[in-house]
């Protein structure tokens, strides 16, 4: 694991880790800088850390968009990616300043309950 269970990130990770035990990769990011300050993988194939800096333009790109239409009043609550055998779920924090980045299987996760597993433990980072 990349991380120190004392800060707030690591605890987040491995809260996660114990309700989504099946999941694939998870990172929580700092939205500013790209940055991984948490994360862990289950599947070799997918680094959180290298996945957080694009991740972090896909919300900053769907901002700049939000903007250029003026949809004052509105924040992104969540961004979903749905691949062949993957959800992956990008949930802001309430503050906006970081996000958590999941990856699970598709067939195998009930995207209603990973949601709501990412919104209780997204409000423990503000």
């Amino acid at each position: 694991m990349a991380y120190s269970v004392t800060n707030s990130a690591g605890k987040v990770v491995d809260a996660i880790l114990t309700d989504l035990p099946g999941l694939l990769a998870i990172a929580v990011v700092d939205l500013n800088s790209g940055m991984s300050l948490a994360s862990h993988s289950n599947s070799p194939a997918i680094n959180p850390d290298t996945a957080a800096a694009y991740n972090t333009e896909v919300i900053k790109q769907k901002q700049k968009a939000m903007a250029a239409l003026k949809l004052q009043g509105e924040a992104i609550d969540d961004v979903l990616v749905t691949l062949s055998n993957q959800l992956h779920l990008l949930k802001l924090t309430e503050a906006g300043t970081k996000f958590i980045y999941l990856v699970v299987n598709a067939r195998d996760t009930n995207l209603a309950i990973a949601r709501e597993v990412l919104r209780t433990h997204a409000a423990q980072l503000n």
